[in-house]
């Protein structure tokens, strides 16, 4: 009993670290967030952030991942709030969904934005894109397979290409029209929208 409930304050502990270190970087930003300024604003010592990161790169890599469940997690939500058959609607709140992940607010999402954290962008955007992948293979993609009665090849690839590819569109292009999104996906995924176009 005590050895569970050592885990679980390291457990909280370490969680704390994290939600510290990404308050932080949203309001002040990567740059300028130190691992004192993460340690002051939980109430540790180094050494104690030391223990659960080897640096200050480690606990950004925890916000990431952060992020990532966050995704999954909105993803989830819309999926269990689809209309079953409703294909043209879901994909309309699809895109407003990519659209909210890619934009939200923050100075960590602009500091991936920048040059100099391109290698953390890629990373992140990689995982997200893995994460919501499996996610759309194990879920949507076999709720609409059984409805359509069809098979699909490579799935999760295609999904995974398709993320990364919208997200890229759509931080290049911000302004491209949701009409022009929402037919990129259906024809890339052959959806059946329930028209003539």
């Amino acid at each position: 009993m005590v050895q569970q409930t050592e885990s679980f304050d390291a457990a909280s502990r370490r969680a704390e670290i994290v939600s510290a270190a990404r308050t932080l970087y949203e309001e002040r930003g990567m740059a300028h967030t130190t691992v004192k300024d993460i340690t002051a604003s939980v109430g540790v010592t180094r050494s104690l952030f030391y223990h659960y990161f080897p640096d200050k790169d480690a606990v950004t890599e925890a916000v990431l991942d952060d992020y990532v469940e966050e995704f999954r997690e909105m993803v989830e939500h819309w999926n269990e709030g689809r209309e079953p058959g409703n294909v043209r609607k879901a994909l309309h709140d699809c895109i407003r969904m990519l659209r909210r992940g890619v934009f939200d607010n923050g100075s960590f999402r602009s500091d991936l934005a920048h040059n100099e954290n391109a290698s953390l962008y890629l990373r992140f955007l990689a995982r997200s894109a893995d994460v919501l992948a499996r996610y759309f293979t194990d879920t949507t993609a076999v709720d609409y397979v059984k409805m359509h009665d069809m098979e699909i090849d490579h799935l999760y690839e295609m999904f995974y290409v398709l993320i990364t590819g919208m997200v890229g569109y759509v931080r290049s292009h911000p302004d491209a029209p949701d009409e022009v999104l929402e037919r990129l996906v259906a024809q890339t995924l052959h959806l059946d929208l329930g028209d003539d176009e």
